[in-house]
């Protein structure tokens, strides 16, 4: 078995690459929601640009059991190229890998930011992929400040589970475990997409309480946002330029959004 594929943070695992190619990737539904859920439990977060997790010894432990040999091409690939190729095992070529993909893929900041602008590119059509705009910049969004995901090209949360999430809408990790009677029906892995997009919080006799505020300035209306819990923004009042170059304001712009990761030097 062969796996070739890049190495880059993740929200779920740490750091894709390596034999999550296998698990999730190409496994069936069950592992794929325990991974997901264990990585919401521990928070995006803190998961987010990890190599050493709990989701990634359940990931390599499935690995051993496919009973024949597995060897990996791991890249590190950013706008400049091809940073790095690693061939070998699969546990020892993502390690390496992952090691590299810290230094290219995490871009280290001073501070916080009140305001983030975050501009997807249009390789993300719905909301389900286009998330990674959010968990890439939340760790530098201060304590009540607001992530923007710009997209007027996306019109849907997604084509595939749009019909579950428009009935838990987003919300806060704590908002589930404490209701969880009620929510332990749902895929999990559709519960760990929302935790993911809202962000940390507390959720505490009935009062949810985000960390940030998520706002969509897409194509998808003000009632649908607001029917799942997140705030609208009219794209066509936004004007990138006046974004740019004002980190000194504590307003962070990120275009193409999704490739880096941001995060506060001191942590």
């Amino acid at each position: 078995m062969l796996i070739c594929g890049p190495v880059f943070p993740h929200e779920v695992v740490g750091f894709s690459g390596g034999n999550k190619y296998f698990f999730p990737g190409i496994a069936g539904e069950e592992i794929i929601h325990i991974t997901h859920w264990l990585g919401a439990l521990i928070t995006s977060y803190e998961m987010i640009g990890a190599k050493d997790s709990p989701v990634r010894t359940i990931i390599d432990r499935a690995a051993s059991m496919i009973p024949v040999e597995r060897y990996a091409l791991c890249s590190v690939i950013s706008d400049q190229g091809i940073n790095g190729l690693f061939i070998g095992s699969p546990e020892n070529a993502f390690s390496e890998a992952a090691d590299l993909s810290a230094s290219v893929h995490i871009r280290w900041v001073d501070r916080t930011y009140q305001s983030v602008l975050s501009v997807l590119p249009e390789m993300y059509d719905e909301i389900w992929t286009g998330a990674k705009g959010m968990y890439k910049v939340e760790p530098v969004i201060s304590d009540g400040g607001e992530i923007i995901i710009y997209a007027p090209h996306i019109k849907e949360f997604s084509s595939v589970h749009g019909k579950v999430i428009q009935e838990i809408g987003y919300h806060v990790r704590d908002y589930f475990v404490n209701q969880w009677d009620k929510f332990s029906k749902y895929p999990w892995g559709i519960l760990a997409h929302s935790t993911h997009l809202r962000g940390t919080g507390t959720y505490k006799n009935g009062i949810e309480k985000p960390r940030i505020q998520v706002t969509l300035a897409t194509g998808i209306s003000e009632s649908m946002c607001n029917s799942v819990n997140l705030n609208y923004l009219n794209p066509d009042s936004i004007k990138l330029d006046e974004w740019k170059d004002r980190e000194k304001a504590g307003i962070l712009f990120v275009p193409k959004a999704g490739e880096y990761l941001y995060r506060l030097k001191k942590n």
